[in-house]
This record gives structure tokens, sequence and C-alpha cells, in this order.
């Protein structure tokens, strides 16, 4: 069990550490000098954290690969405002050596209650034949297994375990109350489309060890994948309309709403706008929201720049929380005047850090 997480950084600031992360990304680059240095990004299931190597670098750049298991020690500290180590030494790890579940976030939602919505809302559609085809994904082992578990990106949004259902049951939701707003909109559809719109995620990612893209992803991405998908299913609902099969097809090649985001086509007609834009929401909330848990311990109202938003955020409940008054009652005396050495907790003795010890064999 890992004695350190990447979310325990703040409390570490400045400090050597030891622990285990996944390799998610390595690189070797050249130094002003022309020496080689190691630049990473290792994670656990509470993060991730760029890394860099500049001594003994040759010993180590061989010594493992992207996606193994690593034990690190070196200096935590910040860099423009974000966390990096500066790492001493490093060792590849057998897979026996560690714990699966401490290197990929997972959501904290039960699945099999989130299963269960997502099966309540499909057994309410009036269409029954996109009712049967969403069933059919459904009762599908290997699919259900993989919607389950796939996380519904890489990096962007619900990068986690789980993290597909978790967006496609809130697509869910938003769409249900949003047709209510707009009694024109094919519910049925709009829900269908959210059901199958990130599906060819379940192939078009890998999320064993860290989350990367597979060859077929990388290739081919996952709306072809799921056209291909939606294709299969369909020849197994008797008498299905070819119609709302290309409808289906539509929102699926759409939903990214540009060209430039990888859509072939723009939304023509009101659900797959209604799709685009409500994807893009539930994904832009869920950035904000992971980005605000993750700098929860700053003292800034503000965060550090989000690339994925092309911003920094304000944190409204840090910005509107009133500071406390202190009220010196006998100035005179200095009683009841409480100075801010006195009102700070003492530094916690380096005994009690919680840290792997330095010496540890690596």
């Amino acid at each position: 069990m890992k004695d350190f997480f990447l979310s325990d950084c703040p409390r570490f600031e400045n400090k050597i550490i030891t622990s285990s992360f996944v390799v998610t990304t390595k690189q070797v680059k050249p130094k002003k000098t022309g020496e080689p240095y190691l630049a990473l990004t290792l994670a656990d299931r509470c993060g991730q954290v760029e890394a860099k190597m500049w001594d003994n670098v040759e010993d180590a750049m061989d010594a493992f690969e992207q996606d193994d298991f690593l034990k690190v020690k070196g200096l935590l500290n910040k860099y423009k405002n974000r966390f990096q180590i500066t790492i001493h030494k490093v060792r590849r790890l057998a897979d026996s050596e560690v714990d699966f579940g401490d290197y990929l976030p997972k959501t904290t939602k039960d699945i099999d209650e989130l299963w269960r919505t997502l099966a309540d809302f499909v057994s309410s559609f009036q269409d029954a034949h996109l009712r049967t085809l969403v069933q059919a994904f459904m009762a599908d082992p290997e699919i259900a297994l993989a919607y389950r578990s796939a996380p519904a990106a890489k990096t962007l949004h619900h990068a986690y375990i789980g993290g597909l259902l978790d967006h496609v049951v809130s697509l869910f939701r938003s769409s249900d109350l949003i047709c209510r707003n707009y009694p024109q909109i094919n519910r049925d559809l709009l829900l269908t489309g959210a059901f199958l719109h990130d599906i060819g995620k379940i192939h078009e990612l890998s999320y064993n060890r860290s989350f990367s893209y597979t060859s077929r992803g990388q290739l081919l991405g996952h709306m072809i994948i799921e056209l291909e998908m939606l294709q299969a299913k369909v020849e197994m609902v008797p008498g299905f309309p070819d119609e709302m099969k290309t409808l289906l097809e539509h929102l699926i090649i759409s939903h990214h709403g540009h060209y430039e985001f990888g859509s072939p086509k723009l939304p023509m007609f009101p659900e797959a706008l209604l799709l685009h834009y409500l994807d893009d929401l539930d994904s832009k909330m869920e950035s904000m929201r992971a980005h605000f848990e993750r700098e929860a311990e700053n003292d800034s109202n503000w965060t550090s720049y989000n690339s994925s938003l092309g911003r920094t955020l304000l944190n409204t409940a840090k910005f509107l929380r009133k500071e406390p008054v202190v009220v010196a009652a006998a100035a005179s005396s200095g009683e009841g005047i409480v100075t801010e050495a006195q009102s700070s907790p003492a530094p916690l003795p380096s005994s009690e850090s919680g840290l792997l010890p330095e010496d540890d064999p690596i």
C-alpha cells in the first residue's frame, strides 16, 4: 500500500519523498549541454505530476518504460505554481509489488446505482426500436463491463474509472430536464444519442495501468468505432427504421460540434445541437470541479491555468468566504489580541510526516 498520494502534495512541499507511481509519459530530452535528462509524467489514483531527472540519467533511462510502475525518491516542490518532482533515484517495480487500485483514479459514486439509473431511463423510452437497441447494448456482457469501467476521456474530463458511465448518467439527467422545457424535442432520440456518443471510448482507450490510446483508437477514433458498433447492434433489432439509424449516425459524428474538434458534420437538427451543447457543458463543469478539488489546499481564490479550458478559474466559494474579524478587547494590556503567529497551527514534527524513510532502499 502506498504511503504517499499526490493529494498529499501540499503537506509535503519542499520535502524529500519516496513513493511509487505509474509512468504515464516518458521522454528523453537534451539539456543545453547536450546531455540527456528524463521528463516524466507520474500518476496515482489522486492525479498526475511532472517529474524531471537531471543526474545519473544514463543509468536510469533504459531501466523502465511508459506504463511501468516506478519507485521514486526525489524533491517535491512547486514550479510556476504547479507541483513537480526532481528525481534523485528510481527503481522499476514488479506487478507483484503494487496494488493496482492505488494508481488509477476511480469514481466515488456507486457503479451499480449509476447503471440502474441508466436502465430506468431506458425503460421509460416510448420508442420501442430505440429502447430495444439500447437494451441490446446494455445486455452485451463485454460492452456492459467496459461501459461501467471506462473513463470518458484520457485527461480532459471524467478521466477516471467509471467516468464514462458517470458522464452519461449526468447527460441523461440534463437531457431529461431540458426536454421538459422544449417539448418539440424527441426525448428518446436525444437520450439514445447521449448513450452512444462516447461508447467507442471502451475500445479507443486503454485503462489497465494508465489512461492511454489503443492502436485502434489512435487510428480510427471513437466516432468511427461507434458507427461500427451501432451497425452491428441495429442488425439485431427487427424492423429498425433506416431513417432513425441515419439520425443516430449523425448524432454520433456531430457531437463534437465543430470541424476543428473532429466532427465531420455540424449538428443539423435540434437533438444533435442539444447533445453537443449538453456534452460540452457537462465536460467543462467536470473539468472545473476536478480542478478545484485538486487545488483545494491552495490559499488563493484563483486556480492555476486550466489548459483544457484555456483560463484560470475563480473559486467562488473561497471568494465569498468572509474572513473572521478579530476584536481586540483590552488593547492597552494586550489581552484579547490574537496575533497571526498565535493563531496559526504549529507545523507537524518531521517524525509525523507519514513519508517513507529517506534512506529507504530503492
